[in-house]
């Protein structure tokens, strides 16, 4: 009865209250594969931006996206000058298998301030400011930090583009769940989305529609397209904000939160979830979809969960068995965890997992 309904139905159901239609994962994964079989050939667009010592990371994140996705990736790589060629050298060697592009680019920021934006937080990290100007002809992507594990298929979270009202242009998680350790909502000296305001590691954007409108702001009267309210806010905020880039994005959608779609957590996991105790439910009822190890936690012995995914990933040979080669070495690494608030609840970051590789074995089976 399910592929009877009609695209509107699913559209009309999704616009419904929470506590009236449910959240289970039948219906939402319903929903995603409505969503996917309507858009059989659409190209997913992912763009990353990678300085400094980011290279293994940002390949250990592009590896998890081509294990699980169905649809063609193209990945979208800014780097600096000298890790070009380091790129260009990994990936060739990756199983493309006529499904994965990429297109490398250099850091460009506005000639006029460029050095400003540059040192603005991290080194480039405000490049993904830039990305509606620079990619014209890319109509949605979907951009993420280096320190981004993808734990099923990057069509899933492509397909709430589907989910977007006529007003929302882009989609970003909370920065934290409990706002008793809420940085925005304690310290910010800005404007924030929200009670608790976003992260920007995982961003969702229609940039068709980015490029169009006109967003309300607090320092003129008139609404101001994103290609000219981006030095006004810098220039304005610079002295109060903290965290750069994701900083200017919270006090835009201040201003136009009608413009934002926001994502459960367990779309943009982070250590904040589980070091002060578990406080994503979503991700302990469904698991952990994305995985943003955020603060360097992959590379030092702080939080050994974040690091054994990590390792588990980045150490997989692609080809080999899933369930051998990936899932079970990392079961046991992450049950050495369990003295830790993190290893405590180590199978939410397994619970995903599991089923994405069912769900492959079962694609594969079906040719």
């Amino acid at each position: 009865r399910c592929k009877n309904l009609s695209v509107s139905f699913w559209n009309s159901y999704w616009m419904l209250p929470s506590d009236v239609c449910g959240m289970n994962c039948f219906w939402e994964a319903a929903f995603r594969y409505d969503y996917m079989k309507r858009h059989p050939s659409v190209k997913m667009h992912l763009a990353v931006v990678a300085c400094g010592e980011r290279l293994e990371e940002t390949v250990t994140m592009l590896r998890s996206a081509i294990i699980f996705s169905i649809k063609p990736l193209h990945f979208h790589i800014f780097a600096e000058d000298q890790l070009h060629e380091s790129f260009k050298d990994i990936l060739q060697e990756f199983p493309h298998e006529g499904k994965v592009n990429y297109t490398l680019y250099p850091i460009t920021f506005p000639s006029e301030s460029a050095a400003e934006w540059k040192k603005l937080f991290k080194p480039c990290a405000s490049q993904r400011l830039f990305l509606p100007l620079i990619l014209k002809n890319v109509d949605s992507l979907l951009y993420v930090d280096t320190d981004i594990l993808f734990l099923r298929p990057v069509d899933d979270i492509w397909s709430f583009l589907g989910k977007f009202n006529s007003t929302q242009i882009a989609a970003m998680a909370p920065e934290h769940e409990e706002p008793r350790i809420g940085w925005y909502n304690r310290f910010a000296r800005h404007p924030y989305y929200g009670v608790t305001g976003i992260n920007s590691g995982v961003m969702l954007m229609n940039m068709t529609r980015i490029r169009k409108i006109y967003f309300k702001n607090d320092m003129t009267p008139v609404r101001l397209q994103w290609g000219e309210i981006l030095m006004p806010l810098l220039k304005k905020y610079k002295l109060n904000i903290t965290w750069g880039d994701q900083d200017l994005l919270n006090i835009m959608f201040f201003h136009n939160p009608e413009s934002l779609y926001v994502f459960p957590c367990q779309w943009n996991y982070r250590p904040d979830h589980c070091i002060y105790g578990s406080n994503c439910k979503a991700a302990e009822e469904e698991g952990i979809f994305i995985l943003h190890g955020n603060r360097g936690v992959y590379h030092d012995d702080k939080q050994p969960t974040f690091r054994a995914v990590y390792e588990a990933i980045k150490n997989y040979s692609f080809g080999d068995d899933l369930v051998d080669s990936l899932l079970q070495p990392l079961e046991h690494e992450l049950q050495k965890t369990t003295h830790t608030y993190c290893g405590r609840v180590y199978k939410v970051f397994i619970k995903q997992l599991t089923k994405s590789i069912r769900d492959l074995n079962a694609r594969r089976s079906k040719g």
